[in-house]
């Protein structure tokens, strides 16, 4: 069996060995326990009392004591990586889900994996199966893909924005409860109708969206105006300002396009807030400093992630009460100066 390499100190405080690894029998010795609780700890081992394992975990970051990757995959047959499948970072929701994901992985001890499917995520899947990956996610436009795509026997996944019905463990964001919210902001606002700055057609999080807000116009009574299509981008929205140029509010189904229909609609000499209520969803960073700062509904993504990668370890590591129901994380309006009373 691999060992982790043995110091050649015998005072494991005096500077680091040779070959710059700290053994679990200098981490043993600082914390003042055997070699198989350290092995334990390492391990996450339920078999370790509380104050033990704090002991431990002192005695770790006094060394610097990192675990031996190799090692412990040998022992435990897992390799403590995981994969993340996309389509594209471009987005933002994309790009900030890659590093929250990240983050959460990494808190679980696990590394990550990124590859994209741009040949399709069979392809992504196969590419993963050879890295020997112990799971995956797969995120948002990817995700589409997931129930046609043949998967690696053996393979877990976790999807990250898919309907409940899709045969896989599934996370998402109210993307419906959020549409909902914003439109019936605009509409306790005065404004006789609100439009909607749709995601491409094809997407989950955009069809639960574009749901959203149907279902708050249908709840006030309101026929629902045609919807107007872009993808996800600024460029969009900016080309959308000439259907909705002459509307009064405006529900955009992501910050970027919000953006861009800002420009738009400031080119036309249409006022926000006065002439034109307008409303975003994600709440990317510089929400707060476009002119006007957007009104938009807020996803928490490191929330979406650290579900994502917790359910994707509960199955990996075969955890009592693993769910393979849909997880729903909830959103938030939040106001700003793109919307006003009517």
């Amino acid at each position: 069996m691999p060992q982790e390499s043995s110091p050649t100190s015998p005072d494991p405080r005096r500077g680091r060995p040779a070959n710059g690894r700290i053994s679990m029998a200098a981490v043993a010795a600082i914390a003042g326990v055997s070699g198989q609780t350290v092995s334990r700890v390492v391990n996450d081992s339920p078999r370790v009392d509380p104050a033990t394992r704090e002991r431990v975990e002192r005695a770790m970051a006094e060394l610097g004591y990192r675990p031996n990757r190799a090692a412990r995959a040998l022992r435990t047959g897992r390799s403590q990586t995981i994969g993340l499948v996309v389509t594209t970072l471009a987005t933002v929701g994309n790009s900030r889900m890659l590093q929250a994901t990240a983050e959460a992985a990494a808190e679980r001890g696990y590394a990550l994996t990124l590859v994209t499917a741009a040949s399709g995520v069979a392809d992504a899947f196969e590419r993963l199966a050879e890295q020997e990956v112990d799971g995956a996610i797969v995120l948002n436009e990817a995700s589409a893909q997931v129930s046609a795509a043949e998967r690696p026997a053996g393979l877990r996944l976790v999807v990250v924005d898919a309907p409940t019905d899709a045969g896989v463990v599934a996370v998402h964001s109210d993307h419906r409860g959020g549409a909902a919210a914003a439109t019936a902001h605009l509409l306790g606002l005065g404004h006789d109708t609100v439009h909607h700055l749709a995601g491409p057609a094809d997407s989950f999080a955009a069809i639960e969206r574009e749901d959203g807000w149907r279902e708050a116009l249908a709840a006030a009574g309101i026929e629902a105006p045609e919807v107007v299509r872009g993808d996800w981008s600024a460029d969009a929205g900016f080309a959308a300002g000439a259907v909705l140029s002459s509307a009064s509010a405006v529900f955009c189904a992501n910050d970027q396009m919000a953006l861009g229909l800002l420009r738009a609609l400031s080119e036309a000499g249409r006022r926000v807030p006065e002439d034109v209520s307008v409303i975003g969803f994600d709440d990317v960073p510089d929400a707060a400093n476009y002119r006007p700062p957007l009104t938009t509904i807020r996803q928490d993504f490191t929330a979406l992630a650290h579900r994502a990668v917790g359910a994707l370890v509960a199955e990996i590591e075969g955890a009592d009460g693993a769910d393979a129901s849909a997880s729903v994380i909830p959103t938030m309006l939040i106001e700003r100066a793109s919307s006003a009373r009517r």
